[in-house]
């Protein structure tokens, strides 16, 4: 049986924590070579290489992203040993790092998450950012999952997984007005204008090939590309709104906002991307587990 140094982890969360052989050294004052040695050793134990060299940095390999996830667990540990001798007892976490793209709503996210919200033992961290941005940190093994409104094919270099979490059909929603006509559509989008999702957005493209067909060129108030934006705008704006129901869904619980039409034809899917993975995050796999 491999015996695990914790020295060796030690050195190993430097050099991780710094980027490079270099650094690490300079920060622990070892030789790099001794240094080196080190983690040779504690990748022989595990049977995993730790890192790959990527453009003269190390990067972390999948193994050593898992690694890193244990070495920061026992460290932890030791402070909790020590708070538990303090009567400050803590406890173990596990951890999950969600990207979600900046066009996502944010009540879908806050929805599907739900489950892990008031988990004590679960540390969620979720950062926002363009998709091919996400992806690149879903690569490097920095994130867990990716949220996103858009599937991702997969390719000779990227195994990615879609998992399809749901579909909504968009609605055009605005304020309701004291004696106003019931809208008509597509009559009234010759007089009323319209906030549009941007030209990228799936459903706008589906939208804007409906107009086509109607013959209708409506009014273009604003276009779009933040859900979050969106929203705000829905509530502000005199004329209506193209949104998925779920962004604006405590506007429409609370009356503030109403659907004047829905589009069963138009809808916006809403996916989980992960990579193929030998060792999954299992918090993200109960999770996912949950899913239709």
């Amino acid at each position: 049986m491999a015996f695990l140094n914790y020295h060796h982890l030690r050195y190993f969360r430097a050099i991780a924590t710094e980027g490079s052989l270099t650094k690490a050294a300079q920060h622990l004052k070892l030789s790099q070579s001794a240094l080196s040695v080190q983690l040779r050793s504690l990748e022989e134990n595990l049977g995993q290489p730790l890192f790959e060299r990527k453009h003269k940095a190390l990067v972390l390999t999948e193994a050593g992203r898992i690694a890193l996830e244990y070495a920061d667990s026992i460290f932890r540990s030791g402070e909790e040993l020590t708070d538990l001798l303090q009567n400050r007892a803590g406890r173990s976490r596990g951890f999950l790092r969600v990207g979600a793209a900046s066009n996502l709503s944010r009540n879908f996210q806050l929805n599907f998450l739900q489950p892990l919200i008031k988990r004590d033992d679960v540390e969620l961290i979720i950062h926002s950012g363009t998709l091919r941005e996400l992806l690149v940190q879903l690569q490097n093994h920095t994130l867990d999952v990716v949220l996103s409104n858009t599937h991702v094919r997969r390719d000779a270099t990227n195994s990615w997984h879609s998992h399809l979490l749901d579909e909504q059909s968009v609605s055009l929603v605005g304020h309701k007005k004291r004696g106003a006509k019931p809208f008509r559509f597509p009559e009234d989008l010759h007089t009323t204008p319209i906030v549009l999702p941007s030209l990228e957005s799936s459903i706008r493209t589906a939208f804007d090939l409906l107009m086509d067909q109607t013959g209708v060129r409506p009014i273009i108030a604003a276009e779009v590309d933040d859900m979050a934006m969106l929203r705000l705008m829905a509530r502000e704006t005199n004329g209506m709104t193209l949104v998925p129901p779920v962004v604006v869904k405590d506007e429409l619980e609370s009356g503030k906002l109403v659907e004047l039409h829905k589009f069963h034809q138009i809808k916006e899917s809403f996916y989980a991307i992960t990579p193929s993975r030998r060792f999954p995050n299992p918090i993200l796999k109960q999770l996912l587990a949950k899913k239709p």
